[in-house]
């Protein structure tokens, strides 16, 4: 059981087994706890915690750094070798290694903290089509026949429910907290989406080709499509927000686009423990339109995330498609913009002049440098220091996240070493 983008693992919306944890299993636990705590404790955690404030609030800071490991999991981590069998108890101990290895291994700005996270448990329902897969899905290639063949079809889609089991969300709060409720802190804690950037939802109603050629042939049914899916979204934020059901995200929840969400400016002044999208970052990204201009996508794409973007206290913006030919848009649009992703395939050097000391950016190096079976640190380290030049010159605020890290050829040292280097660079040794 993976969770490859931290804070949104599949654990909610699984159903939950037998929980049966074995006393030897419940100690095995209660150890990795421990060893969590003490990391946890150290001076260290705090200050990174600070250095975080500082930076989210555009002080300046050295760059930070941070490592996702994502797919490259599967090579880090072992299942086979792991101790529990119980299917709730391994994900315990799946989720509690991952982050005794983040703060020793894999040692960047991550924040280590004496918490565990309990995901509320849920399904939802579809949009009342279903594209059809063609090939394994998942982690591997795979297209698909959309479920949307004609505009005609619009009328049958159906916004997506969620419906929250909260017996067997108790149940599985239950047993972290009598397994290690007196080591760590256990909290519920909902995610309920990854991305609100709505592209993804429209090429699988239409299917990339097609969607590129719907904004020439037929624009009206591509700003209807839009529409739906952005009304679909707001109808999930109401009704999260009216079932209490949304949880502050300024604290070491990561963001998407990479990083710790501490902040001082959330949640608002008027706060009164119920938990509002405008007391949370927000984040979209709109990567399936990579190769749609950027007057194409003011046009079919960005005023249909603005709604949701209006919603949240602070925004982050982009992920793994280069921003530059739309950086004004995206700029002028979002409103409370204080994240920018610059992907390996932005001009750093262009989004640096651009964003300066009134963004942060969140620069991804390219993650193919460590799918090697020797890494090449010179290279590296040389790397790093340009790139953290360039942010300098121009007096960015600068984060640099290795991630997508789809594989690290069997070598988890790989990993290691960037973080290590990352660090050094970046801490000016």
């Amino acid at each position: 059981m993976t969770d490859p983008h931290i804070d949104y693992d599949v654990y909610a919306q699984m159903s939950l087994g037998e929980i049966n944890i074995s006393s030897r299993e419940k100690a095995h636990l209660r150890a990795l706890a421990s060893t969590l705590a003490q990391v946890a404790a150290q001076p260290k955690q705090e200050q990174k915690r600070n250095l975080w404030l500082k930076h989210n609030a555009l002080e300046q800071t050295r760059p930070l750094v941070f490592c996702l490991p994502e797919n490259a999991w599967n090579e880090i981590l072992d299942e086979s070798a792991l101790f529990c069998e119980n299917e709730t108890a391994r994900y315990f101990e799946t989720r509690l290694t991952k982050e005794i290895l983040w703060a020793t291994e894999f040692e960047t700005d991550r924040v280590a903290v004496a918490q565990f996270r309990v995901p509320y448990i849920y399904s939802r329902t579809g949009w009342g089509v279903k594209e059809e897969i063609i090939g394994q899905g998942g982690n591997n290639a795979y297209t698909w026949n959309p479920s949307i063949a004609s505009f005609d079809d619009i009328h049958k889609l159906r916004a997506p429910k969620i419906h929250v089991d909260y017996i067997a969300t108790g149940r599985l709060f239950d047993a972290a907290q009598d397994t290690f409720g007196d080591i760590l802190q256990v909290t519920k804690k909902g995610l309920w989406w990854w991305s609100l950037g709505l592209t993804m939802d429209l090429i699988k109603f239409r299917g990339l080709q097609q969607f590129l050629i719907d904004m020439y042939d037929n624009p009206d049914g591509i700003h209807e499509l839009m529409a739906f899916i952005r009304n679909a979204k707001m109808e999930m934020l109401d009704f999260l927000e009216q079932n209490n059901l949304l949880s502050l995200n300024n604290d070491r929840t990561h963001l998407g686009i990479g990083g710790h969400g501490f902040s001082n400016q959330l949640p608002q002044n008027d706060f009164a423990g119920v938990v509002r999208t405008a007391d949370m970052w927000g984040f979209s990204e709109s990567q399936e339109t990579v190769g749609v201009s950027g007057e194409m996508f003011a046009e079919f794409i960005l005023p249909y995330q603005i709604p949701l973007a209006e919603r949240f206290g602070l925004n982050a913006y982009g992920c793994c498609e280069p921003l530059d030919n739309r950086i004004e848009h995206v700029l002028n649009g979002i409103p409370n913009l204080r994240k920018v992703a610059v992907s390996p395939w932005s001009d750093l050097k262009n989004m640096a002049a651009r964003l300066q000391d009134k963004y942060i950016i969140s620069y991804k190096p390219n993650p193919a440098m460590l799918a090697v079976d020797c890494l090449d640190e010179k290279e590296i380290r040389r790397n790093l220091k340009a790139d953290m030049k360039i942010a300098r010159k121009h007096n960015a605020r600068l984060e640099v996240f290795m991630q997508d890290t789809y594989t690290l050829f069997g070598n988890r040292e790989n990993l290691s070493k960037w973080c290590r280097i990352a660090r050094q660079v970046s801490m000016g040794l």
